[in-house]
């Protein structure tokens, strides 16, 4: 992060001994537009800004699974920042965005080190690039001044205007702009016209495809280098999240001048569904957020029949992804290596079916000391209190290892629950959680190998917001091609593999009472849905033909509720960008 003695004032000031970063910007020529997209490699995939969870340890997990190739066509971004905050709070700028090495705490008397301006974490060159930084502002003065603390360490800077949750609707700002036309001109403007690097947004929908199209040619017309669209209005969270509306950026793409770089943002559940999007919308580039937490592998192509390796799996129905344990042990690797700072510890290879089956018959140590009722609390010693973690990479840990393990976890709740004690910074326990599902792994690969395949289709349902729609189709019930057990029954794979989260369709949440809605309300959703019907119709397609997927709550959905061992993290989960 750079110092506090960076000037936030103006774009064109310097300070006495600028970062390797800043020099090279001062060389740099600034690109607009298509010309910028096209100097960063034209990227295909993009990882969404996330509340918490686009910090630097994720995106180099995503980076982990693709080619070279393959990876100079994926830019990334950094979870969404408070611009005034990361403007004024030398505190929360360290620990939120690690481009260099925070300064070391200095006592008093004693004079302050020289500040290390040598690249660390993120939008480091050799390694996070490209990478944009998002910020939530509604002060052009406070934005641009958070922007110039960043512009060294990245290509781009993004204005988030898509948050739909209720703390951007406080804090006036995200999706809660888009009434106030004049001001979202002027944040971008600024930003256009002062900082060194291109500024680009990320807007939802509105309420008609013509106010949707103004509100995008403002945000151009502001000097946006790449506009993001996604296809989901600001009432569109939680149980009313639904499908996101790929004919809105068609139209977008449609009404826009040809050289607007669009990327289009929702449904993007699997690997699948990223042609079928591009497809769709004309779009240059798709962005996934909860597509890519659930599966951070989900930009790879897979491997070919018969070049799967140990850590990716493929079904007797040719249906397969990476491992939940494979991922993990990437995950834990990346993090001894690059936010430890050391050489991860070594590990016997990924267990699959006719290796030697010893290791599994040896003492689970920790795992069997979790068995058995819950220990009593320990009366506090009156010692000193562990430090809080404040490092992004390690607080975002089990939020993380929860989503990749959601079915997993549905499953082995001892596990569920030995994660839920893990702490943030307490390495060797997440470690401790790694063995554990490995075991868990072998087994279900062995158990699969003896029952021709039979084990796996015997696993609980693993999404409790979907169990009832699942258990009816179980029945003989009719199946719905538009119902997210339809979906479900789609993406299903076998709790070992890394897999997407459905969503229930709001109609399915009206329906088992998960969700309730004033007279208004749901007179507004009938609404609404009789005019996508409507729309449909008159296209001549379905929203099945059209092969749109379930929702996959991306910006800023919460997860449906949980108990506190299912949970086990944090009061809320946002994916909000």
């Amino acid at each position: 992060m750079a110092s506090s003695s960076t000037p936030t004032t103006t774009a064109a000031a310097t300070t006495a001994a600028p970062s390797p970063g800043a020099v090279a910007m001062a060389t740099k020529p600034k690109l607009h537009g298509r010309a910028f997209y096209e100097s960063i490699g034209s990227p295909k995939f993009v990882v969404a800004p996330m509340v918490d969870q686009s910090e630097f340890a994720w995106r180099m997990l995503t980076r982990s699974f693709m080619t070279p190739a393959e990876n100079a066509k994926l830019l990334a971004y950094t979870p969404m920042f408070h611009a005034r905050l990361f403007e004024e709070t030398t505190k929360y700028r360290e620990s939120h965005f690690q481009a260099t090495r925070p300064a070391p705490p200095v006592k008093k008397g004693e004079p302050e080190p020289p500040v290390d301006t040598a690249p660390w974490l993120d939008g480091n060159t050799a390694f996070d690039r490209p990478l944009t930084v998002q910020f939530c502002a509604n002060e052009p003065a406070h934005l641009l001044a958070a922007a110039q603390h960043a512009a060294p360490y990245c290509d781009a800077v993004d204005l988030n205007l898509g948050c739909p949750q209720g703390i951007a609707r406080k804090g006036h700002y995200g999706a809660f702009l888009q009434e106030d036309q004049e001001l979202i001109y002027k944040l971008i403007n600024t930003l256009h016209v002062s900082l060194p690097v291109p500024v680009t947004a990320k807007i939802r929908i509105l309420e008609d495809k013509e106010k949707t199209l103004a509100y995008a040619k403002n945000v151009l017309a502001a000097g946006a280098s790449i506009i993001t669209v996604h296809g989901r209005r600001r009432e569109q969270k939680g149980h009313l999240t639904g499908v996101a509306d790929w004919s809105y950026i068609r139209y977008l793409r449609e009404n826009l001048p040809k050289e607007t770089v669009i990327f289009a943002n929702g449904n993007i559940l699997q690997y699948g569904d990223i042609e079928k999007c591009l497809e769709a919308t004309g779009a240059d580039a798709i962005m996934s957020a909860e597509g890519n937490l659930s599966d951070p592998s989900i930009f790879a192509k897979p491997p070919a029949e018969g070049e799967e390796g140990r850590e990716y799996w493929r079904g007797k129905d040719g249906k397969g992804g990476y491992r939940v344990d494979a991922v993990f042990r990437r995950y834990m690797d990346i993090i001894h290596k690059y936010v430890l700072q050391h050489d991860p510890p070594t590990r016997r290879p990924l267990f699959v079916v006719g290796d030697d089956e010893s290791w599994l018959r040896e003492s689970g140590g920790a795992e069997e000391a979790e068995e058995g009722p819950a220990r009593k609390k320990r009366k506090k010693d009156g010692g000193p209190r562990p430090e809080r973690c404040v490092d992004p990479n390690l607080v975002a840990m089990r939020p993380h290892l929860f989503h990749v393990l959601r079915h997993f976890i549905s499953k082995h709740t001892d596990i569920r629950d030995a994660l839920a004690k893990s702490r943030p910074g307490d390495v060797p326990a997440f470690e401790n959680v790694l063995e554990m599902v490995e075991r868990r792994v072998a087994e279900g690969l062995i158990e699969y190998e003896k029952t021709g395949g039979k084990s796996a289709e015997e696993e609980p349902e693993t999404q409790p917001a979907t169990s009832e729609a699942v258990a009816a189709e179980d029945a003989g019930a009719e199946e719905d091609p538009e119902s997210s057990a339809a979906t479900v029954k789609a993406c299903k794979r076998p709790w070992w593999v890394a897999q997407p989260i459905i969503r229930p369709l709001p109609k399915e949440a009206l329906a088992k009472g998960a969700l309730s809605l004033s007279k208004k309300d749901k007179k507004k959703l009938e609404e609404e849905e009789a005019a996508a019907a409507a729309a449909a119709g008159s296209a001549g397609k379905t929203a099945a033909e059209q092969e749109l997927p379930a929702p996959d709550g991306t910006d800023g959905v919460k997860e449906p509720k949980m108990d506190d061992k299912q949970k086990g993290l944090t009061s809320e989960e946002l994916v909000c960008g």
